[in-house]
Protein backbone atom coordinates (compact mmCIF):
# COMPACT_ATOMS: atom_id res chain seq x y z
CA UNK A 1 0.00 0.00 0.00
CA UNK A 2 1.19 3.50 -0.84
CA UNK A 3 0.15 6.82 0.66
CA UNK A 4 -0.55 9.64 -1.77
CA UNK A 5 -0.73 13.30 -0.73
CA UNK A 6 -2.48 15.26 -3.49
CA UNK A 7 -1.69 18.98 -3.56
CA UNK A 8 -3.90 21.40 -5.47
CA UNK A 9 -2.89 24.59 -7.24
CA UNK A 10 -4.07 28.21 -7.17
CA UNK A 11 -7.78 29.12 -6.78
CA UNK A 12 -8.69 25.50 -6.03
CA UNK A 13 -8.91 23.30 -2.93
CA UNK A 14 -9.12 19.71 -1.74
CA UNK A 15 -12.26 19.34 -3.87
CA UNK A 16 -10.04 19.37 -6.95
CA UNK A 17 -8.50 16.02 -5.96
CA UNK A 18 -11.31 14.37 -4.00
CA UNK A 19 -12.57 12.10 -6.78
CA UNK A 20 -9.04 10.90 -7.52
CA UNK A 21 -8.41 10.32 -3.82
CA UNK A 22 -11.49 8.07 -3.67
CA UNK A 23 -10.27 6.16 -6.71
CA UNK A 24 -6.83 5.57 -5.23
CA UNK A 25 -8.33 4.41 -1.95
CA UNK A 26 -10.67 2.04 -3.81
CA UNK A 27 -7.54 0.54 -5.39
CA UNK A 28 -6.19 -0.26 -1.92
CA UNK A 29 -4.06 2.79 -1.17
CA UNK A 30 -4.26 5.70 1.25
CA UNK A 31 -4.91 9.14 -0.23
CA UNK A 32 -4.94 12.56 1.44
CA UNK A 33 -6.21 15.67 -0.37
CA UNK A 34 -5.84 18.68 1.93
CA UNK A 35 -6.92 22.28 1.55
CA UNK A 36 -3.95 24.62 1.48
CA UNK A 37 -4.15 27.67 3.77
CA UNK A 38 -6.87 30.12 2.64
CA UNK A 39 -8.03 27.78 -0.13
CA UNK A 40 -10.99 25.44 -0.46
CA UNK A 41 -12.76 25.13 2.90
CA UNK A 42 -9.86 26.64 4.83
CA UNK A 43 -10.93 29.88 6.49
CA UNK A 44 -7.61 31.70 6.85
CA UNK A 45 -7.53 35.15 5.19
CA UNK A 46 -6.07 35.03 1.70
CA UNK A 47 -4.02 38.22 1.85
CA UNK A 48 -0.44 37.61 2.93
CA UNK A 49 -0.45 33.83 2.53
CA UNK A 50 2.93 32.67 1.26
CA UNK A 51 4.63 29.57 -0.06
CA UNK A 52 5.92 28.76 3.45
CA UNK A 53 2.32 28.47 4.64
CA UNK A 54 1.61 25.88 1.98
CA UNK A 55 4.83 23.98 2.69
CA UNK A 56 4.24 23.98 6.44
CA UNK A 57 0.83 22.41 5.98
CA UNK A 58 2.06 19.65 3.68
CA UNK A 59 5.13 19.02 5.86
CA UNK A 60 2.91 18.53 8.89
CA UNK A 61 0.78 16.03 7.00
CA UNK A 62 3.66 13.90 5.77
CA UNK A 63 5.36 14.04 9.19
CA UNK A 64 2.32 12.27 10.63
CA UNK A 65 2.55 9.36 8.18
CA UNK A 66 4.33 6.15 9.13
CA UNK A 67 6.14 5.79 5.80
CA UNK A 68 7.35 8.12 3.03
CA UNK A 69 4.57 9.36 0.77
CA UNK A 70 4.04 9.85 -2.94
CA UNK A 71 3.67 13.63 -3.11
CA UNK A 72 1.61 14.80 -6.10
CA UNK A 73 1.33 18.45 -7.14
CA UNK A 74 -0.91 20.00 -9.76
CA UNK A 75 -0.21 23.36 -11.41
CA UNK A 76 1.05 25.81 -8.75
CA UNK A 77 1.15 22.82 -6.40
CA UNK A 78 4.42 21.94 -8.09
CA UNK A 79 6.08 24.73 -6.10
CA UNK A 80 4.69 23.35 -2.87
CA UNK A 81 5.89 19.81 -3.43
CA UNK A 82 9.35 20.93 -4.57
CA UNK A 83 9.92 23.13 -1.53
CA UNK A 84 8.50 20.44 0.75
CA UNK A 85 10.95 17.94 -0.73
CA UNK A 86 13.81 20.28 0.13
CA UNK A 87 12.72 20.28 3.77
CA UNK A 88 11.54 16.69 4.09
CA UNK A 89 13.41 14.58 1.50
CA UNK A 90 13.33 11.47 3.70
CA UNK A 91 9.55 11.67 4.10
CA UNK A 92 8.87 11.53 0.35
CA UNK A 93 9.05 8.41 -1.81
CA UNK A 94 8.42 10.17 -5.12
CA UNK A 95 7.42 13.58 -6.43
CA UNK A 96 4.77 13.62 -9.16
CA UNK A 97 4.14 16.81 -11.13
CA UNK A 98 0.78 16.88 -12.96
CA UNK A 99 0.86 19.74 -15.50
CA UNK A 100 2.72 21.56 -12.76
CA UNK A 101 5.52 24.05 -12.27
CA UNK A 102 8.84 22.21 -12.00
CA UNK A 103 11.33 25.00 -11.40
CA UNK A 104 14.96 25.16 -10.25
CA UNK A 105 16.52 26.82 -7.24
CA UNK A 106 15.98 30.57 -7.26
CA UNK A 107 13.10 30.52 -9.72
CA UNK A 108 9.38 31.22 -9.41
CA UNK A 109 6.48 31.30 -11.88
CA UNK A 110 6.86 35.06 -12.21
CA UNK A 111 10.58 34.78 -12.92
CA UNK A 112 10.00 31.88 -15.31
CA UNK A 113 7.70 33.94 -17.53
CA UNK A 114 9.79 37.10 -17.15
CA UNK A 115 12.89 35.21 -18.32
CA UNK A 116 10.94 33.93 -21.34
CA UNK A 117 9.63 37.40 -22.08
CA UNK A 118 6.05 36.16 -22.36
CA UNK A 119 2.96 36.74 -20.21
CA UNK A 120 1.59 34.07 -17.91
CA UNK A 121 -1.62 32.67 -19.45
CA UNK A 122 -3.20 32.42 -16.00
CA UNK A 123 -2.26 35.91 -14.87
CA UNK A 124 -3.50 37.23 -18.19
CA UNK A 125 -6.87 35.69 -17.40
CA UNK A 126 -7.03 36.98 -13.84
CA UNK A 127 -8.04 40.08 -11.89
CA UNK A 128 -5.38 41.59 -9.62
CA UNK A 129 -6.35 43.23 -6.33
CA UNK A 130 -4.46 45.83 -4.31
CA UNK A 131 -4.24 43.55 -1.26
CA UNK A 132 -1.95 41.14 -3.13
CA UNK A 133 -4.66 38.64 -4.03
CA UNK A 134 -5.87 37.56 -7.46
CA UNK A 135 -9.11 36.16 -8.86
CA UNK A 136 -9.42 33.93 -11.90
CA UNK A 137 -11.89 35.32 -14.44
CA UNK A 138 -14.88 32.97 -14.85
CA UNK A 139 -14.37 32.64 -18.59
CA UNK A 140 -10.86 31.31 -17.98
CA UNK A 141 -12.33 28.15 -16.50
CA UNK A 142 -13.50 26.95 -19.88
CA UNK A 143 -10.74 28.58 -21.93
CA UNK A 144 -7.56 27.51 -20.13
CA UNK A 145 -8.36 25.21 -17.16
CA UNK A 146 -11.04 22.80 -18.39
CA UNK A 147 -10.87 23.15 -22.18
CA UNK A 148 -11.23 19.37 -22.77
CA UNK A 149 -13.26 18.61 -19.63
CA UNK A 150 -17.03 17.99 -19.37
CA UNK A 151 -19.16 21.13 -19.55
CA UNK A 152 -20.98 20.30 -16.31
CA UNK A 153 -17.70 20.38 -14.46
CA UNK A 154 -17.08 24.01 -15.30
CA UNK A 155 -20.38 25.01 -13.72
CA UNK A 156 -19.65 22.94 -10.61
CA UNK A 157 -16.15 24.37 -10.28
CA UNK A 158 -17.48 27.93 -10.31
CA UNK A 159 -19.02 27.29 -6.89
CA UNK A 160 -15.63 26.35 -5.42
CA UNK A 161 -13.26 28.93 -6.87
CA UNK A 162 -11.57 31.27 -4.39
CA UNK A 163 -9.11 34.12 -4.78
CA UNK A 164 -5.51 33.26 -4.05
CA UNK A 165 -2.45 35.11 -2.86
CA UNK A 166 0.05 36.28 -5.50
CA UNK A 167 2.93 35.93 -3.03
CA UNK A 168 3.69 32.21 -3.70
CA UNK A 169 3.89 32.91 -7.43
CA UNK A 170 6.76 35.36 -6.90
CA UNK A 171 8.65 33.57 -4.13
CA UNK A 172 11.99 32.11 -5.28
CA UNK A 173 12.38 28.42 -4.54
CA UNK A 174 15.24 27.40 -2.25
CA UNK A 175 16.35 23.97 -3.45
CA UNK A 176 19.52 21.88 -3.24
CA UNK A 177 20.80 18.76 -4.95
CA UNK A 178 21.35 17.12 -1.56
CA UNK A 179 17.70 17.37 -0.51
CA UNK A 180 15.21 18.13 -3.28
CA UNK A 181 17.57 16.73 -5.91
CA UNK A 182 17.67 13.23 -4.46
CA UNK A 183 13.92 12.60 -4.46
CA UNK A 184 12.82 10.73 -7.64
CA UNK A 185 10.62 12.84 -9.92
CA UNK A 186 7.81 11.92 -12.33
CA UNK A 187 6.25 14.45 -14.70
CA UNK A 188 2.79 13.99 -16.23
CA UNK A 189 2.50 16.40 -19.14
CA UNK A 190 -0.76 17.56 -20.72
CA UNK A 191 -0.68 18.16 -24.47
CA UNK A 192 -3.74 20.45 -24.66
CA UNK A 193 -2.91 22.48 -21.58
CA UNK A 194 -3.52 26.20 -22.12
CA UNK A 195 -2.65 27.21 -18.57
CA UNK A 196 0.94 25.94 -18.63
CA UNK A 197 1.32 25.16 -22.36
CA UNK A 198 3.10 21.95 -23.29
CA UNK A 199 6.13 23.76 -24.69
CA UNK A 200 6.73 25.30 -21.27
CA UNK A 201 6.17 22.01 -19.47
CA UNK A 202 8.81 20.43 -21.68
CA UNK A 203 11.22 23.29 -21.13
CA UNK A 204 10.95 22.73 -17.39
CA UNK A 205 11.51 18.99 -17.69
CA UNK A 206 14.51 19.57 -19.94
CA UNK A 207 16.03 21.83 -17.30
CA UNK A 208 15.20 19.44 -14.44
CA UNK A 209 15.02 15.92 -15.92
CA UNK A 210 12.63 13.41 -14.40
CA UNK A 211 13.00 9.65 -14.04
CA UNK A 212 9.72 9.20 -15.91
CA UNK A 213 7.72 11.48 -18.21
CA UNK A 214 4.13 10.51 -18.99
CA UNK A 215 2.16 12.17 -21.79
CA UNK A 216 -1.60 12.71 -21.62
CA UNK A 217 -3.66 14.26 -24.40
CA UNK A 218 -5.68 16.45 -22.06
CA UNK A 219 -6.24 19.96 -20.78
CA UNK A 220 -4.70 21.38 -17.60
CA UNK A 221 -6.94 19.18 -15.44
CA UNK A 222 -6.55 15.49 -16.37
CA UNK A 223 -8.10 14.45 -13.06
CA UNK A 224 -11.38 15.61 -14.64
CA UNK A 225 -10.83 15.31 -18.39
CA UNK A 226 -9.26 11.81 -18.27
CA UNK A 227 -9.65 10.48 -14.70
CA UNK A 228 -9.39 6.79 -15.59
CA UNK A 229 -6.11 7.32 -17.40
CA UNK A 230 -4.64 9.54 -14.69
CA UNK A 231 -5.63 6.99 -12.07
CA UNK A 232 -3.73 4.28 -13.95
CA UNK A 233 -0.65 6.47 -14.19
CA UNK A 234 -0.70 7.32 -10.50
CA UNK A 235 -1.10 3.66 -9.59
CA UNK A 236 1.82 2.81 -11.86
CA UNK A 237 3.93 5.33 -9.96
CA UNK A 238 3.38 3.33 -6.76
CA UNK A 239 4.27 0.07 -8.50
CA UNK A 240 7.32 1.37 -10.35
Amino acid sequence: MATYVLVHGAFMGAWFWEDMARRLEAAGHRAIAPDLPSQGRDTQPVAGIGLDDYVNRISAIIDDEDEPVILVGHSLGGLTISQTAERRPDRIRKLVYVAAFLLPDGSSPRKFYEDLGVPSPVMGASIMHEDGTVDLKPEAMEEIIFNTSPAWLIEAAMDHLKPTSRKPMATPLELSDGNFGRVPRVYIEALQDKSIPIKYQRMMVEALPCATVITMDTDHSPMFSAPDELERHLLDVANG
